[in-house]
């Protein structure tokens, strides 16, 4: 019985040092106080002092574990591992890790995420928000820009240029607005909740295009001539980096690049001729300014000894001889300018090469790094707008359409659908305020880039298409006060721009958070096959002896928290909030031991385990989006009326984090997912999705004017103008509710139960019958016309479905 407790203290004691992650020295010392121990007592014999010995010596003395261990290890590792090729060590090395950093290391610090600035807007930005923002909604009627001018105004584009939304990003001494990335995130989520044309125009010059390259990487010269007039609107930028034959894969891209000599301005100089063919370019068709990415070749060696210099960026003027621009792509009836580009063999000079000739070969890194930012600003902020409106919007209807004499959100199958738009639009806010809070504070987060541009926007066209499911015709049948069908349409447009989400999905989320974000693989890659340093092998033996603890500490967590349902583990709150901290503890724990047996198992074929990645990648981007949320919560003044939509956002997304780790323990690799399902769910899988009662909470905060509600929109365009059917429904939803008590009024006063129809008529009876002021008969009668306005749709004369042929050009027009 002795021995049994000794034994037992013994794996108590070695387990908990695992747990806290103490130091390997530490642990060994540890183990000698046991095992002293367990020799006064007599169990412990000399043969097991020589074992223990054996093992814990060699270990502790670094230069023995270096060339008896380390050094055959890494010789296994190199034939597991291959070496990173030139172009995955770019992308790998040019973006930073951050918070998902901690996500992943299966020990998250709340403290530190809960000490996060809070991100606000400068007086500056609220004004633009409150100022030219509002008053350019009110100039666009979305009606006419996607059937009848296919194409924003030309005075809407006037005023764009005019108030500098092009130049957000460009800095003051060029004449740029400098606001933050989370100023930039709340402008085009206002503008995408009314127009996808309208945010992705402003979008695009802000995210990854020549200004955001000439600040990071133009010659003096360059930032002086272009900056300036970007900000101006003198130049219309774009970027011009997908192809026909390389869309997500943009490495391959066959574009490119002769360094030779030509004639420029009467004199031969120096330069590059460019042969181009590119597709699906947003601003290509009004652009005067073109961004290029092409492949730079030197075959006389007129630069150097390299022949194949690489991805360069240039900037190309359109006007140029040569330069094929203004023709137009169709994507799904949404008409944001966006078309083809060609070049044949066009003569430019190599200062036209972004950053100059010495930049020439650096455009993988210059694009990965610009990406990283983009990616994590303009598409999930434009998802997030636009599910935002639609939340409110959905639930303003849902409160004025009335079947079976009730208002259609008080149905059940409403309710549903409507908590999904709720709980999507706060965390989809919540994960956009957090990202772009990293961004400012200097972060280049392609992980988490990576993950918000997927998830976003997944989780946009799922919102829309329930948002058209509970509207139903008003939802399909297009007109002016229709703001649901384009959107609907264009949905799949983010799905596929700027990285595919099949591929984002499968390969780069996973991809590089596997080692970025792991605390040693990037090390030891690097380590085992340094062979320039002379401190390679040092190095490997540091991080591949750290990588073991690692594990270790993983498996002991996985399966102390699995078997207490992760209940003693930390959390920062001990409110409602706390279960949720200690779950995701328990799912950070386990994605750590799974990346590591993942990639124990597999080794370098991983990365052609889609599969496996994606489901891996699902891990840690369901941990960032539920802790964004709780970060939001937090940030907010943990307002206990929000917390609804709050466990809705949460729980839904480790619900879906369970899933995927489901199907991975299903199909992981070498037949270890039985038992590390034991180790994992000992009792089960222990969540469930978002309750019946919580999706009532939701839907009654969507369809009810209150504070919830209003931080739900908040900073959308809701204001009652003529062409903003959002805004008129919403003071519908005022008139509706404050009728209800005038129709019970004048049912009750005629002894009879009215339908809550042809209101104009119940406020004359009302009037009639003496129950109701001229102040309330107006409110009867304004209501009915906003009801009927909401729940009509929009018909025409068969002429008008014919688009108008309009004689001025797309290029005169935004001129």
């Amino acid at each position: 019985m002795t021995t049994l407790l000794w034994i037992i203290a013994m794996i108590l004691v070695l387990g908990t040092l695992a747990y806290l992650r103490v130091s390997l020295l530490t642990t060994t010392i540890a183990a000698a106080v046991v095992m002293t121990a367990g020799w006064a007592l007599d169990i412990v014999g000399p043969i097991s002092w020589i074992v223990f010995l054996v093992i814990a010596l060699p270990f502790n003395i670094s230069a023995f574990r270096q060339n008896m261990i380390s050094r055959p290890l890494m010789k296994v590792y190199r034939g597991i591992m291959p070496e990173m090729s030139t172009t995955e060590k770019e992308a790998i090395e040019a973006g930073t890790t951050w918070w998902e950093a901690d996500l992943f290391a299966g020990n998250p610090n709340w403290k530190k995420l809960h000490n996060y600035p809070v991100a606000r807007l400068s007086a500056d930005e609220q004004a633009f928000l409150d100022g030219p923002v509002e008053e350019v909604c009110r100039m666009v009627n979305q009606h006419q820009v996607s059937h009848q001018l296919a194409d924003l105004p030309a005075d809407v584009w006037q005023y764009l240029k005019d108030h500098g939304f092009f130049a957000m990003i460009i800095k003051k001494k060029f004449g740029g607005l400098e606001y933050s990335a989370y100023a930039q995130s709340r402008v085009l989520q206002k503008l995408a909740g009314l127009s996808s044309e309208l945010a992705s125009t402003v979008g695009v010059p802000n995210s990854l295009g020549p200004g955001e390259l000439l600040q990071h990487y133009g010659t003096p010269e360059q930032q002086n001539h272009y900056l300036p007039r970007l900000a101006k609107g003198l130049e219309v930028p774009c970027f011009a980096l997908t192809s026909p034959e390389a869309g997500s894969d943009a490495g391959s891209i066959p574009d490119f690049g002769i360094v030779c000599k030509g004639q420029w301005e009467g004199e031969e100089i120096l330069g590059m001729k460019l042969t181009w063919n590119k597709r699906y370019i947003t601003l290509a068709p009004v652009a005067t300014v073109l961004g290029l990415a092409f492949k730079l070749r030197d075959p006389d060696h007129l630069l150097g000894d390299k022949e194949e210099l690489g991805i360069t960026c240039a900037l190309i003027p359109t006007d140029m001889d040569g330069v094929e621009t203004g023709r137009r792509h169709f994507p799904l009836n949404c008409m944001f300018q966006n078309g083809p580009t060609h070049g044949n063999e066009v003569f430019v000079p190599l200062s036209f090469i972004i950053g100059g000739p010495k930049m020439a070969g650096q455009g993988w890194r210059m694009l990965v790094e610009c990406l990283s930012v983009g990616r994590g600003i303009t598409l999930p902020s434009n998802s997030a707008g636009g599910v935002k409106t639609a939340a409110l919007a959905t639930g303003a209807y849902a409160r004025i359409r009335r079947q079976f004499k009730l208002p259609i959100g008080k149905l059940e199958g409403i309710e549903e659908p409507m908590a999904r738009i709720g709980g999507n639009a706060y965390l989809m806010d919540a994960v956009t305020t957090l990202t772009t809070t990293g961004i400012d504070l200097g972060e280049k987060p392609s992980v988490i880039s990576a993950i918000v541009k997927y998830h976003l926007t997944d989780r946009m066209q799922r919102c829309v298409i329930d948002a058209m499911d509970i509207h139903g015709g008003k939802g399909v049948c297009l007109g002016p006060n229709n703001y649901l069908g384009r959107g609907y349409q264009a949905a799949p447009i983010a799905i596929t721009v700027e990285g595919a989400n099949i591929l984002t999905r499968s390969m780069i989320i996973y991809g590089q958070g596997a080692i970025r974000c792991h605390p040693y693989v990037l090390a030891e890659m690097e380590s085992a096959f340094d062979t320039q340093s002379g401190q390679g092998l040092a190095n490997f033996d540091a991080a591949i002896f750290g990588h073991i603890g690692f594990a270790t500490s993983n498996f002991v967590r996985s399966f102390w928290l699995g078997v207490t349902s992760s209940r003693f583990s930390n959390a920062p709150y001990s409110d409602k909030t706390k279960r949720y901290y200690q779950q995701m503890n328990r799912f950070s724990a386990n994605l750590a031991l799974l990346s590591d047996l993942a990639m124990a198992t597999l080794g370098g074929n991983l990365k052609r385990k889609e599969r496996i990645s994606a489901r891996l990648g699902d891990l840690l981007s369901q941990l960032y989006l539920a802790s964004a949320t709780l970060k939001r919560y937090e940030d907010e003044g943990r307002q206990t009326d929000d917390l609804p939509l709050v466990q809705w956002a949460v729980e839904d997304a480790l619900y879906k984090l369970q899933a995927s780790l489901d199907d991975l323990l299903d199909n992981f690799p070498a037949g270890l997912g039985g038992v590390l399902r034991v180790v994992m769910f000992p009792f089960g899988r222990p969540l469930k999705r978002p309750s019946d009662v919580l999706d009532h909470k939701v839907a009654k905060i969507m369809q009810t004017p209150c504070e919830s509600r209003d931080r739900l929109g908040k900073g959308q365009f809701w204001t009652n103008s003529e062409h903003n059917a959002v805004g008129i429904q919403e003071q519908t939803l005022l008139d509706i509710i404050a009728s209800e008590p005038l129709h019970d009024k004048v049912c009750k006063a005629s002894g009879k139960r009215l339908p809550f129809m042809w209101l104009d008529k119940v406020a004359a009876e009302g009037k009639a019958l003496g129950v109701l002021s001229d102040t309330e008969v107006q409110l009867l009668e304004r209501a009915e016309i906003g009801r009927m306005k909401s729940i009509n749709v929009d018909d025409f004369d068969p002429a008008e479905l014919r688009p108008e042929m309009v004689s001025t050009t797309a290029q005169e027009r935004a001129a």
